[in-house]
């Protein structure tokens, strides 16, 4: 029983769904969401208020004005995609604080929420700025 509760702990720790975010986002909690895709992808359409930072790109120079003290959530298509992972890793290699969003941007839609973006779903659940 006690490797399970660590299993299940560890996931958590690592993990994020859409729902959770929204609501981090929402609350004004000390989380950004980043986009491991390439720009072109985030262009065309993305968490609103996420940042861009390719996986393949991110390093100390690209990461150099990042606060610290926020989580990073890193996202990309969905299931399919292993960009968030790498971007991630990418990440914690760098020291900062990192969890990736369950199903990408794909679960972000099928739960609801909106997204910007030349392509944007302007139909959904938008953030609200808690200033």
């Amino acid at each position: 029983m006690k490797w399970q509760i660590e299993h299940y702990e560890n996931k958590l720790a690592f993990e994020m769904d859409s729902s959770d975010l929204f609501e981090a986002l929402n609350n004004g909690e000390k989380f950004i969401a980043l986009d491991a895709r390439k720009a072109i992808s985030f262009e065309a359409e993305h968490i609103p208020a996420a940042i861009n930072i390719p996986h393949r790109e991110i390093n100390e120079e690209t990461t150099k004005d990042l606060d610290r003290d926020f989580v990073y959530v890193i996202y990309c298509d969905g299931i399919g995609c292993n960009a968030s992972t790498k971007g991630a890793l990418n990440m914690a290699k760098l020291g900062f604080k990192v969890k990736e969003l369950m199903g990408g941007i794909e679960w972000w839609k099928y739960d609801g929420y909106a997204t910007e973006g030349t392509k944007s779903s302007q139909i959904g659940a938008r953030i609200q700025c808690g200033c």
